[in-house]
């Protein structure tokens, strides 16, 4: 008795519309798409029934169809209508009749490229090909961008897939609703604003007002009355009474950006403030009763100021009852090519629409970049990338990004630059593909238990 194992289905083949009249031609084009789904219409009814009920990706279309196959009439009109009903098919023109106003005309009304009677099957090969590439790309890119759901927000307006940021993200809802000063220590461009107003709409003070200053921004003289506010006539220049930032934010939140560059004489004067919950205004000595609650940040070190006697100590742990330490961009796996996809998708609408999506060679140098800047340096990028390019595809060229540096940091010998590597791509592989095993698998050209076992082997599980 044998016993005969179950075939695994086969793989669907992509669709391939060909919209030809001569029968001869017909089955030429179809003996050359092995690889395809070759499908045939012979008319505009055929072509557009077969668009319609199998939504094929890619359509070589030739112009001289019935009733006006000398011309080129029938061909514009299943354009036009292919275009309105299905505007992301890469439709192939082509025409033997007026050859360059034909292309001209086609490449206008949407089509994706053209080429002149007679047929080169491996020229027309390469093109279906391409064609159909780049359509691959351009689903990814829309299915990306799309996905910034449920699963990859999170604090509100962080877009994160990362475990890293994710931690973080939960750390902050947990001590939202408490009346704690928190303190969130990161690179520039790391989110810090972002999640300090996170914290403030996760809170129960989300009613009242979330406020920021950056502290670095404010010339020493004016930070006083910045934050503390002043009197009318208190200097030069001050015509009426004006509340500062502490109290704008009652019953809401101040967030502090770069604290580490208060003035000691001021640190004082704050440390009051965070003591007693009264201010006094610049020019007045009424103490004044406010609520509220202190966020701060900053991307110094403040342990080695305090040693150096520009930080006060006491100051510092009124503010730090919770420290939130941020990962950069580069130590949140997967994040850089999301949020990239979320600021293409943005800038794209607004500043240049036939933009729609990222070239693989994009994607690979955004996952390869070091990130110095971190998501501040990513949108602007981004945003640069979206408004210069010519192509529907962004580039690694308009990213002005570098070739990645393939060499492994600090790999002391081959197993560990290996073992390096392997966490890299694997994390990398598992953001792209949503933690969806099996795609990971298959991105990486190994088996499910395989991947398995690297996972638990490397302790990237969960």
């Amino acid at each position: 008795m044998t016993e005969t194992a179950a075939k695994a289905p086969a793989k669907a083949l992509p669709k391939l519309l060909i919209v030809e009249d001569d029968a001869g031609l017909q089955a030429q084009l179809k003996w050359a798409y092995e690889d395809f789904e070759v499908l045939i219409a012979g008319d505009r009814a055929q072509a557009m029934a077969l668009l319609r009920s199998e939504m094929p990706d890619v359509v070589t279309l030739d112009l001289g169809l019935p009733p006006d196959p000398d011309g080129v009439t029938e061909g514009f009109a299943v354009l036009d209508e292919i275009m309105a009903l299905k505007p992301d098919t890469k439709v192939i023109v082509a025409s033997g009749h007026g050859a360059r106003e034909s292309a001209l005309q086609a490449i206008a009304r949407g089509a994706y490229d053209f080429y002149q009677k007679p047929v080169d099957i491996d020229a027309l090969g390469l093109i279906v090909r391409r064609a159909y590439q780049l359509h691959r790309l351009e689903d990814e890119n829309r299915r990306l961008a799309s996905k910034v759901d449920k699963d990859d927000k999170v604090l509100g307006r962080m877009i994160t897939a990362a475990p890293e940021m994710v931690r973080v993200a939960r750390t902050i809802e947990r001590v939202a609703n408490t009346n704690v000063s928190v303190m969130l220590l990161g690179a520039s461009g790391t989110g810090k604003e972002l999640l300090a107003r996170g914290l403030h709409e996760a809170s129960g003070r989300a009613k009242g007002e979330f406020v920021a200053i950056n502290c670095a921004a404010i010339p020493e003289n004016l930070l006083e009355s910045e934050l503390f506010g002043h009197e009318k006539g208190a200097f030069t220049g001050a015509v009426k009474t004006t509340p500062g930032k502490i109290e704008q934010a009652g019953g809401g939140t101040l967030f502090l950006d770069e604290v580490g560059d208060i003035p000691l004489q001021l640190q004082v004067k704050l440390l009051r403030f965070l003591q007693e919950r009264v201010i006094e205004r610049v020019g007045s000595r009424e103490s004044i009763p406010v609520d509220t609650r202190i966020v701060c940040a900053t991307h110094q070190d403040l342990e080695a100021m305090i040693a150096d006697g520009r930080f006060r100590e006491d100051l510092f742990y009124r503010l730090a009852e919770i420290v939130v330490k941020i990962p950069s961009l580069a130590e949140r796996p997967g994040d850089a090519t999301l949020l990239a996809k979320v600021f293409l998708n943005r800038y794209a609408k607004e500043m240049n629409p036939r933009v729609r999506g990222f070239s693989a060679d994009a994607l690979a140098a955004i996952d390869a970049w070091h990130w110095p800047g971190n998501v501040r340096e990513l949108e602007n990028r981004v945003k640069r990338a979206v408004i210069m390019a010519d192509e529907k595809l962004v580039g690694a060229i308009d990213l002005d990004l570098a070739e990645p540096d393939q060499q492994i940091a600090n790999a002391l010998n081959l197993k560990t630059a290996r073992e390096q590597a392997d966490r890299k791509v694997i994390r990398h592989a598992l953001a792209r593909s949503e933690g969806n095993i099996s795609s990971t698998a298959k991105m990486l050209g190994i088996s499910r238990p395989t991947l398995y076992d690297l996972l638990k082997q490397y302790d990237l599980q969960g």
